[in-house]
């Protein structure tokens, strides 16, 4: 029997978290088949509950978000209509909006995850304490964002509590996700993290496994790019002696590089 798409994900998070070196126990287990939205539990105080809008289905927001990425003729367009988008239930429980900073056209791409909670009150990915590693990461192969790097996320609203995204989460936003790849037209992608990893790569495989290796990837448009998973900034904060690995991954992103001049 096929697994609905929730379970797909738990399967993920929980693999995800045992990448991290995280000790899941039992593991999350998979709530009954998709529903229809429910009443929210009681939100804590000063907590908003996210919950997508109930006029439309699943298949038709994300249909909303692959028409409006695909109407979109530049970046500063789609940066707009992600922020008018209503499709993703993560938005109810943000603060902001946040979307992407750097340089556009860059020719050098990092897609992590998700906002947490420092990108939720400023707005900008990757600006709180893994953000300041990523900086120094990048700065170590002669990249900033402030010269030759555009860095957003697979998905656009901080989830509660900094959980990992889940699945349709993910699916409302990987139309605007591929639609930016298309208009900065990157020469190599970073993707930072086994959730951006995964959710690009349409895989269950860990990011232990997936970094360090250079595949191409394609958008719906036809846009190809070398891509090069590696580990989030965050998980190197708690367990610094996995930096050497991501080192090794940005000295193969730098001949790369280097190749293609």
């Amino acid at each position: 029997m096929s697994q609905s798409a929730t379970e797909t994900a738990i399967e993920a998070l929980n693999a995800w978290w045992r990448d991290m070196g995280v000790d899941v126990g039992e593991g999350v287990s998979a709530p009954p088949q998709h529903k229809p939205p429910q009443a929210a539990r009681p939100a804590s105080k000063g907590e908003r509950v996210p919950q997508r809008k109930r006029s439309k289905r699943l298949e038709d927001w994300i249909e909303d978000a692959r028409q409006s990425a695909a109407a979109a003729t530049s970046l500063t367009d789609l940066k707009s209509a992600i922020e008018a988008f209503e499709g993703c239930p993560l938005r109810a429980g943000a603060n902001k909006t946040v979307v992407y900073d750097g340089i556009e056209g860059a020719p050098i791409m990092v897609i992590g995850e998700g906002a947490g909670g420092t990108e939720d009150q400023v707005g900008l990915p990757f600006v709180g304490k893994a953000g300041k590693l990523l900086d120094k990461m990048l700065a170590a192969i002669d990249l900033s964002r402030a010269t030759n790097v555009f860095i957003t996320n697979v998905t656009y609203w901080r989830p509660p509590g900094n959980r990992n995204p889940e699945a349709d989460e993910l699916a409302v936003c990987r139309p605007f996700v591929d639609r930016m790849i298309e208009l900065n037209a990157p020469k190599l992608i970073i993707s930072a993290g086994g959730v951006s990893a995964k959710s690009l790569l349409n895989t269950k495989t860990g990011i232990m496994k997936l970094r360090g290796k250079l595949v191409d990837y394609t958008t719906p448009g036809g846009l190809t790019a070398p891509l090069m998973p590696t580990f989030h900034p965050a998980y190197l904060l708690r367990r610094p002696q996995d930096k050497s690995r991501a080192w090794r991954d940005l000295l193969a992103v730098k001949a790369q590089l280097d190749g293609m001049a």
